[in-house]
């Protein structure tokens, strides 16, 4: 976890999205995915440029929230305050429906069911200015390059999204385990 917060501490861009995250002041936010899992394996890489972010990833836990409209609006207010990143918020305590799970309890419990442990992970910045990093699974197959499948969700849906993604290719040193 402090190996993750040093990267993210180096990134003048995550940082900004950090902070435009933490002006919502949404319930078990984080910038999870991409933003946290590409940082690191860039890392490890060595990459001097950091790959593109296809989107970034806010999630969220509120219980109380039924209306799945209003991710949108949280993108339009980060979209204004961060243009050049493509904003995705999405309410985990809504996913379960989409995902045909049993509720979630936490953005913690959502990303239990994710379709790879390595994208388990999520960071954010509190009201003290310090950054907090959560994972579901832990981080030590994100940080030896493995790709690792979730049993929750189907082997079809891992292996098309390391496919369709190309992380293989992106970071050469990547293994998949099972």
């Amino acid at each position: 976890m402090r190996k993750i917060i040093e990267l993210i501490e180096l990134d003048e861009l995550r940082l900004k999205a950090l902070e435009c995250v933490r002006l919502l002041d949404l319930p078990q936010c984080y910038l999870a995915a991409g933003f946290v899992r590409n940082l690191v394996w860039d890392s490890l890489h060595q990459k001097t440029e950091p790959t593109k972010l296809n989107d970034v990833d806010v999630i969220y836990f509120d219980s109380h929230e039924s209306d799945g409209e209003v991710c949108k609006q949280y993108e339009l207010r980060l979209e204004a305050m961060l243009p050049e990143l493509k904003w995705q918020v999405r309410n985990q305590a809504l996913m379960h429906i989409r995902n045909r799970d049993k509720p979630y309890t936490s953005s913690l419990d959502a990303m239990r069911h994710w379709p790879e442990k390595e994208t388990a992970v999520g960071i954010r910045k509190v009201s003290d200015g310090t950054l907090e990093c959560i994972s579901a699974f832990g981080y030590e197959s994100l940080f030896n390059l493995q790709l690792t499948h979730n049993p929750k969700r189907s082997k079809s849906i891992f292996d098309y999204r390391v496919n369709s993604k190309g992380w293989l290719s992106k970071w050469k040193g990547l293994k998949i385990t099972l």
